[in-house]
């Protein structure tokens, strides 16, 4: 049985190696989990840190349609008591249990006799818990069950950590450290593919290119320091303003572009008419009495209508910029 348990873990330890997905490494390791222990059901439920919730990541079962979009309050029903105090608990008998919530039974119609509930752990701090639903003789499982339990745990903590740091790693790369909006490279990266999906399904994918007004003023008059941060204003601003499908990047400078996947021009015009009202509108730095006001100058270009290419379609949407620009500024050119 040890020996059994030893092999497990060994190759818990090589699945953490493999070139394969994260939900991969998830299923795997729990598979392994459930083959020793034998649960009725088993989930997999991480932190949502901004809402302070819980949220089912992978749930193995019959019951898993009904509970993929629950989700549990930290300290709520066993899991969010585990997530809270970052403790197991080894439940036997829900009845008799003060922590039990049936929130998810009565949404699956599940009957839960028994929990066992180990958290996620990385430097005290808990990323989430795993469930076992309805295993027999939870109350004698021995001393030896449980380090099995806390290992595999581990192992998945791991898992999600290094998930965690790959990403971050990632987000450096792509984003533009000031704003927060894509750099220029990923731009291009992402203007390809929306250009590949429009051709295979044959529909437009429209870009604002967008040029702050004169944006050295406020660096000549008030310093580059409050003129990065205003960039960085401007950027939260952008951020704020796009819908599912758009995305946004710093180009360069006091530049930006907005890329709007299955967007036709008509409706790119009433989208950026309403940006350029709402920056219109905004007062930035309020609280420390600078009251700024920004305009820009926009241009609109639109693919296949107006390019083939993003190299084009940059170009004639940077060239329509420049045309509001050495005008009267604070305009839409889109044709």
């Amino acid at each position: 049985m040890v020996e059994n348990r030893i092999k497990v873990l060994n190759e818990i330890g090589k699945t953490l190696t493999s070139a394969i997905t994260l939900n991969e490494v998830f299923e795997k390791i729990l598979d392994k989990m459930a083959e020793i222990f034998d649960p009725e059901n088993w989930s997999l439920l991480l932190v949502d840190e901004e809402k302070n919730e819980l949220f089912f990541k992978i749930i193995v079962g019959e019951v898993s349609d009904y509970l993929k979009d629950i989700r549990l309050k930290i300290g709520e029903g066993v899991a969010g008591r585990v997530a809270k105090t970052g403790k197991a608990l080894y439940i036997s008998d829900v009845a008799k249990s003060r922590f039990f919530s049936d929130k998810t039974d009565n949404e699956s119609s599940f009957n839960t006799k028994s929990i066992i509930c180990i958290p996620l752990k990385i430097r005290n701090k808990t990323l989430g818990v795993i469930e076992l639903i309805n295993l027999k003789n939870v109350e004698s499982l021995t001393r030896h069950d449980k380090i099995t339990l806390s290992t595999i745990a581990d192992y998945v903590a791991i898992a999600l950590e290094n998930a965690k740091n790959f990403e971050q790693i990632n987000q450096l790369l792509i984003k533009d450290d000031l704003t927060e909006l894509y750099n220029s490279k990923h731009l291009h990266k992402i203007l390809e593919k929306g250009i590949k999906n429009a051709l295979a399904s044959e529909t437009c994918l429209s870009i604002i290119f967008l040029d702050l007004d004169s944006f050295k003023n406020i660096n000549d008059t008030l310093g580059h320091l409050i003129g990065s941060r205003l960039l960085t204003e401007i950027g939260k601003f952008i951020k704020k303003k796009l819908i599912e499908g758009f995305s946004a990047s710093r180009y360069g400078g006091d530049e930006f572009v907005i890329i709007l996947e299955n967007t036709c021009k008509k409706v790119a015009i009433k989208y950026c008419s309403e940006l350029q009202e709402s920056l219109n509108k905004t007062v930035f730095f309020s609280k420390d009495n600078l009251n700024i006001k920004m305009t820009a100058s926009f241009g609109i270009a639109t693919f296949p209508e107006d390019a083939d290419s993003k190299e084009r379609l940059l170009y004639i949407a940077d060239k329509r910029m420049y045309k509001v620009k050495n005008n009267n500024k604070n305009g839409i050119s889109y044709s």
